[in-house]
């Protein structure tokens, strides 16, 4: 089973796999990946079967294809396509912790534990598609081996955004003057240091506007504390 399309990765794995070999974009696919109110509406194809217009309660465009590979992968185990209910039952009900999670409405908070480059491209990405209009509060720390300035941007921070910089519970964390510093000389003027995490979600949320969107991310270290105050109803 192979979700890669790189041609290069693709031909090294496919030298070292067993005698049958999915491909994604050949074997199966995704027909079709579009944003739904809460999370996407994908049309899946497999070697077993033909499932369109299945309700996916993930945000992000990454997660169509991650839920074909699921499908594919499933089939392949059990030799069999798998019952219609049973599908939209999983895929309606998925839940990925710290990734694109919604932890909170009115305002909309977002948790998503982007922690390099590619996370934060991905995550940039799709609140780009799925919140396009909504004003962005962002609560963000990093650890020391990121570069701030790059990840803000990979991010998609603009300057007319907020930015709340704090710091995770980690010896390895960047001081949040330090994440401040790079949001400032990306000419964010909304803008507040708050070392404590918690604090600083909360902040950002008693500032929002009921249609502002509050974004939590940088460090998987960062949500574990604003993850739990949020389910215990603390922020």
């Amino acid at each position: 089973m192979c979700g890669e399309t790189d041609t290069e990765l693709v031909e090294r794995m496919r030298t070292r796999a067993h005698e049958q070999w999915w491909q994604f974009g050949s074997e199966f696919d995704l027909v079709a990946d579009e944003v739904a109110v809460g999370g996407r509406l994908v049309h899946i194809v497999t070697p077993e079967g033909d499932y369109p217009d299945l309700f996916l309660s993930l945000h992000g465009v990454h997660q169509g294809r991650n839920a074909a590979v699921a499908l594919a992968s499933t089939e392949a185990f059990l030799g069999r396509p798998l019952e219609r209910e049973l599908v939209e039952e999983v895929f309606g009900t998925a839940r990925v912790a710290g990734r694109m999670e919604v932890a909170g409405h009115h305002p909309l908070v977002v948790l998503d534990g982007a922690h390099n480059l590619p996370g934060a491209l991905a995550l940039g990405e799709a609140l780009g598609e799925s919140f396009p209009s909504a004003r962005r509060r962002w609560v963000v720390g990093l650890l020391r081996e990121k570069d701030p300035r790059e990840m803000l941007e990979a991010l998609g921070v603009e300057a007319d955004d907020a930015v709340y910089a704090t710091a995770p519970p980690s010896p390895r964390a960047h001081d949040a003057a330090v994440v401040a510093e790079a949001a400032r000389a990306l000419g964010v003027e909304d803008l507040m240091t708050v070392e404590n995490p918690v604090v600083a979600t909360q902040r950002a949320i008693a500032d929002a506007d009921p249609e502002d969107l509050v974004i939590v991310t940088g460090s998987l270290y960062l949500l574990g504390p604003v993850r739990g105050a949020l389910v215990s109803g603390a922020v």
